[in-house]
This record gives structure tokens, C-alpha cells and sequence, in this order.
């Protein structure tokens, strides 16, 4: 739904006629999100933007008091999408807390699940949500004079994916109609039949444990698994050529475009798909551990890698209140002072927060939203990371670290990745090589950049899978089938899990007393990517890339559908369910009394 209002604001250069409009709820994403945005049609650019959670769930709340050892269980329903991410790293907090290291098929294992969602879930969001923005009817809505342009266009990779000009790639986006978008959700079912094969049940695991999983391990479940793989690997070398064929064809198409969605390089990866090999779970040796996974954490800042330490990563963490609907918490409880190292930690660290809702109404001018702003703390400023979407904060920090060499997947150091995809039944080898964006000689975060990025991970995460289904039948080979190590719960601890949700950075932070949990808060990648503007006025990365964004759509402010805006929001892959809770209130309570001579029993 949209909504216009003029508005007269003055400019110390012009007197602008300035156009509010909002698109609230956002269609094609997951959950209540809403964007109000100020638009000079005239300049051809959006002014400012406040984006909106409407929802309130409250996990951090009935958390407490439950029995450590269900947290995956209950946390994996925060989200109907990316459940598994949060039983995952749920159970990585609980390994952490007590001090149990899973067998290695084990992690072998989940490692296969997770990949299996990240192939799951990008596909179906790519092809069938996000590629709607760039299909045949939607550029003829918002830009006729582009498809124009792109029916003389030939692909550059025709001979990869099978389409001769940019409009016919266009065409098989159309929704239910195109051809790919078809082909992709059947696709999409094979990696959903994947994860199932490792983790019982999509997408709230059956056989996730705290000390390993209860999946049994054979040859024929990984053999399974492997069938399916390689149809989706076969996929994957046409995805890649046909999204770099239709991306850079608009920032040919539209001079300009590169600033569409654009912000600042502030990327957070808190890395996923941890090494068997290296993992312990223990938080001292964290910084060691965090740097084997498979997909590198770290926190770019204009392009450049400021740390990979996962230690320093938790350290620097800060939720402020902004301009959310909560009350503070600086007088309640300190839960947790320093960290098993010995470093203080903030009262704002989420080991330390307390959630105090206060529903009000919405005001622009104070609080309108239920998603905090998470910042990370660099020791001088509090930085509104992003995610990219996902995508391509993990491609950045993992070329920048240039640690991960499994055959499959190269990181040479020159800031590009290298995946390497074995020969199929219907095509030959083929080597895909994602390199850090730069246009005109800067580093370019943007809405085409995060979108490129899902498909070349897409490709990344099938790379990891053929290792780890290599690694896990090398176990059962060898004998080594036991899944899972005993534990025993501590009265006291204090935890926590780091990994990449599908769209981005994922924590939970746990403390256990007394054999419960005290505290518990998982922050995913929503909070961080749909934040409101901070106690210091810093706007969330939505907004911020909303803000300045140019309008390149051919209509005017009575048609206008505000595609470059959702074109930037959808880029990120929101998915609101992990930024909001539940409230219940002082609202009255409702009861039925029935007679007792309602209801007979024979």
C-alpha cells in the first residue's frame, strides 16, 4: 500500500517540493516492515527514510527460567524461515556452556544441513522474490525505455545459461510465468530435501543436540544427500553467468545505478560452518577456532578487515535503545561483568540486557519502531553494520582473510574467491571467481552488489557442501559413526554462538544460574540490518541506504511504484520475525463459563 502527502521544506539552495510516501507492509520479504520515505521528484532522489517493526515477540523474556538445555528447541521458532540458524547457533552456546565437543560426523553433519539452507533459502529468495524486481513485467511497469534497450541487448553468456538477450533472461523472471523462475522453485525443493536428509525436519530441526545431532550416519544418507548436490551444483553454472549478465546490464542500462542502495562499507560476519578439526566451543580459544570456519567472520570497515577475532567481535557488541519502543535498562541487574578472559563487558553487551517493552504510538520525531540498534563498537565509534544481505559480508571477510583452501573453495589473497565446481552430468568443470566490488575505484556496497553476491554464495555454500559430504563418508568409512557426546548442565555459566543466519550475522548470548537460564538474547541479522536511528541519531542500515538513494523510474509521483526503493530493501533479504516479539500486556482476559449441564458424557 502507498500513501502520498506534499510537503513544502526549504533547502539552503532551493525551496524542494518535497513528496512523503510509504510502502508498509513490504510485499515479498518476511514479516511487517515498513518504509516512510521523503522524495524530491523533482531532483529525482529519496531525502529521508524511517523504516518500521510493527511487531513485538519478546524470546529474551520467556527465555528465563527455562531449562538450558530446550533453548534450541524454543529459539528455533523465532523465525518460520531461518529456525535452524537459530537452533544451531543456539546449540553452539549450549557446547560452549558445557564444555562438550561434538564427534566429528557430527559436525560434518550439521555443517551439510546449514549449507543445504543457505541453498534452500537463497534460491527461493533470489529467483522467485527478489527476481521479480528485475523481471519482464515490472521493468516494463517502472522502466519501459531499459526493456527496450535490453531486448537488442545480447547476454554476454548466452552459451552458459541459455538466454540470447537481457529481455529474455527478464522474461523467465516473470513470476509463475518465466521459465527460470519455474525451474528454480523446483530446485529449491532439492536443497529443502537436502537440509531434511541431515536435519530431520525444515525448518525446525528434529535431530539438533546440544553435544552433536541424532542423525544416523551411512553411506546411503550422504549418497542421497550427493544426488541431489550435484543437480543443484549443475544449476549453479547457469545462475551465476545469467545474474552477472543481468546485473551489470543495468549499471550499463542506467548510469548512476551504482548509487542505488548504496552505503558506506560497514559489513559484520560472524562466520558459520565450523571445522571439526579446530572447534572446541571454548570461548578462550574462540579467536583461534572462529578464524578455521569455513566462512571467515570479521568486521569490514570501508572496505578493509578490522578484526577476525570472534573474542573481539562479541567484545565490541552494543545494543542501544534508539528509537525503539523499550524502556532502559541501565539501573537493572549487571548479569555479567568480564568474560572468561577476564575482559570487562559493557552494560550494553547483550550478556547484560534486560528487554522492558513500551508499546507507544508511532513519532517519527521519537520512537516508531519494536527493532533496537544494535551497533559494534570499534573503540572510538559505534558502527551500524549491515550485512549485505548476507552474501557479501561473508564473501568480503572470508577473501580478505584469505584462510579458507579446501580444493573446492580458493581464497588467494587478492581479494577475489575462487569456487571451484567438479564436473556434472550435463556440463563441464567450471571455476566461479567473486571479487570485492569496485566501481570508479571505490568499494561499492549497493543493491546490485548484495543481490550478485547471493547467487555467487549459492554457488560457495554447494562448494562446501561437496567437502563436507567428502569428510562425513571418510568417517563412516573409517568406523567413526557415533554422532554425539554426553554432557552434563552447570549451575553457572555464561555462553555464547556465533554463525551466519541466512541473511547475516547471528549470536545468541546465554547465562545460566542455578541450572536455568537467567538471560538469554539472540540477536540475527534483522536487528542489525532494519535498526532505527540510534541515541546519537545514526540511521539503520535501511535507512541509510534508502536516504540519497537516486530514482531512476520512469514515473511519476501518481504511478509511482517506488521500485529502486524496494529494488534497495529486498536487497538485504529482511525478514522481520527476527527482529520483533511477542507482548502480551495488561489487556483483560476473556473466559467461557460453560453450564455443567452443557456437555453430557455417555
Amino acid at each position: 500500500m502507498t500513501t502520498q502527502k506534499a510537503d513544502r521544506a526549504t533547502s539552503k539552495e532551493q525551496d524542494r517540493q518535497l513528496v512523503e510516501m510509504a510502502w508498509d507492509p513490504i510485499t515479498r520479504i518476511v514479516g511487517s516492515l515498513g518504509i516512510y520515505a521523503k522524495i524530491d521528484f523533482a531532483n529525482r532522489e529519496v531525502v529521508e527514510c524511517h523504516s518500521t517493526s510493527s511487531i513485538f515477540r519478546g524470546y529474551s523474556i520467556f527465555m528465563k527460567g527455562k531449562d538450558p538445555r530446550d533453548a534450541h528447541f524454543i529459539t528455533s521458532r523465532i523465525c518460520g524461515i531461518c529456525g535452524d540458524n537459530h537452533a544451531t547457533c543456539s546449540v553452539y552456546a549450549q557446547n560452549m556452556a558445557y564444555d562438550v565437543r561434538p564427534p566429528h560426523i557430527g559436525e560434518w553433519i550439521l555443517n551439510l544441513g546449514e549449507a543445504a539452507e543457505y541453498m534452500f533459502d537463497h534460491n527461493l529468495y533470489q529467483e522467485n522474490l527478489v527476481g521479480v524486481d528485475y523481471c519482464e513485467h515490472m521493468v516494463r511497469e517502472t522502466n519501459p525505455g531499459v526493456l527496450a534497450l535490453a531486448e537488442r541487448t545480447e547476454a554476454p553468456h548466452a552459451g552458459e545459461h541459455g538466454y540470447r538477450t537481457i529481455a529474455d533472461i527478464m522474461r523467465s523472471l516473470n513470476p509463475l510465468q518465466g521459465e527460470f523462475y519455474r525451474e528454480a522453485l523446483q530446485v529449491s525443493r532439492l536443497a529443502r530435501e537436502m537440509f531434511c536428509l541431515m536435519e530431520g525436519r525444515h525448518v525446525h530441526p528434529s535431530t539438533l543436540y546440544p553435544g552433536g545431532v541424532g542423525t544416523v550416519a551411512t553411506v546411503q544418507v550422504f549418497t542421497d544427500y550427493l544426488t541431489r548436490l550435484m543437480k543443484y551444483v549443475d544449476f549453479m553454472k547457469r545462475v551465476v553467468p545469467m545474474h552477472d549478465d543481468l546485473f551489470d546490464f543495468f549499471y550499463d542500462a542506467l548510469p548512476g545505478y551504482e548509487e542505488v542502495g548504496r552505503r558506506r562499507v560497514l559489513l559484520g560476519c560472524w562466520g558459520s560452518l565450523n571445522d571439526p578439526e579446530h572447534c572446541d566451543f571454548r570461548y578462550e580459544n574462540m579467536g583461534d577456532w572462529g578464524r578455521r570456519m569455513f566462512v571467515t567472520p570479521g568486521v569490514i570497515v570501508d572496505g578493509r578487515l578490522v578484526t577476525d577475532d570472534l573474542v573481539d567481535i562479541n567484545l565490541g557488541i552494543r545494543i542501544l535503545l534508539g528509537s525503539s519502543y523499550y524502556d532502559d535498562w541501565v539501573d537493572q541487574e549487571q548479569f555479567v561483568t568480564h568474560d572468561p578472559l577476564g575482559n570487562p563487558v559493557d552494560r550494553r553487551h547483550p550478556w547484560n540486557q534486560h528487554t522492558i517493552p513500551r508499546p507507544q504510538k508511532r513519532d517519527f520525531a521519537g520512537n516508531y519502531s519494536w527493532v533496537m540498534s544494535p551497533r559494534w563498537f570499534d573503540g572510538t565509534d559505534l558502527l551500524a553494520l549491515d550485512t549485505g544481505g548476507g552474501p557479501l559480508a561473508r564473501l568480503w571477510s572470508t577473501a580478505l582473510s584469505a584462510s579458507v583452501d579446501i580444493g573446492y573453495i580458493e581464497t588467494p589473497g587478492d581479494g577475489s574467491v575462487r569456487i571451484n565446481l567438479p564436473k556434472t552430468a550435463a556440463r563441464p568443470p567450471k571455476t566461479l571467481v567473486w571479487r570485492i566490488p569496485v566501481r570508479g575505484g571505490e568499494f561499492m556496497s549497493n543493491a546490485l552488489e548484495r543481490n550478485r553476491a547471493r547467487s555467487y554464495f549459492q554457488a560457495y555454500a554447494a562448494a562446501c557442501a561437496l567437502h563436507f559430504a567428502e569428510q562425513a563418508l571418510n568417517e563412516v568409512r573409517q568406523g567413526r559413526t557415533k554422532t554425539w557426546s554426553p554432557f552434563t548442565v552447570p549451575e553457572n555459566a555464561i555462553s555464547c554462538g556465533f554463525t551466519e543466519a541466512v541473511r547475516g550475522l547471528l549470536s545468541h548470548h546465554m547465562v545460566i544460574r542455578d541450572g536455568k537460564i537467567a538471560n538469554y538474547h539472540p540477536y540475527p541479522p534483522t536487528p542489525w540490518n532494519a535498526s532505527v536511528r540510534d541515541s546519537h541519531g545514526t540511521p539503520g542500515p535501511y535507512e541509510d541506504a534508502v536516504q540519497n538513494t537516486p530514482i531512476f523510474e520512469e514515473n511519476g509521483p501518481e504511478n509511482f511504484k517506488g521500485i529502486d526503493i524496494m529494488r534497495t530493501v529486498r536487497s538485504f533479504d529482511p525478514c522481520l520475525p527476527c527482529g520483533v516479539h511477542m507482548y502480551l500486556g495488561k489487556g483483560q482476559e476473556l473466559r467461557r463459563v460453560h453450564s455443567p449441564h452443557a456437555f453430557s458424557t455417555p
